[in-house]
């Protein structure tokens, strides 16, 4: 996978419209990782910032600690 940032609106605290990665894989584009205060939201293929699927970063933290492999 190559992962680039796409907007870098702030440059040290994430603000409210934080940043947008780009995740790309050998076949091209595969979706955008938006990173903001509230929480997280992956917005697969050609899926617009608003209409993705979106975790608080509780339930980002318990995902990752309840799943560490």
């Amino acid at each position: 996978m190559r992962v680039s940032i796409k907007k870098f609106l702030v440059p040290l605290q994430l603000g409210s419209k934080g940043i947008e990665l780009d995740v790309s894989g050998n076949k091209g584009h595969v979706g955008d990782l938006c990173i903001g205060k509230a929480g997280v939201e992956w917005c697969s293929g050609k899926t617009h910032q608003g209409h993705g699927i979106k975790k608080s970063w509780d339930k980002l933290i318990r995902f990752f600690e309840e799943n560490p492999s």
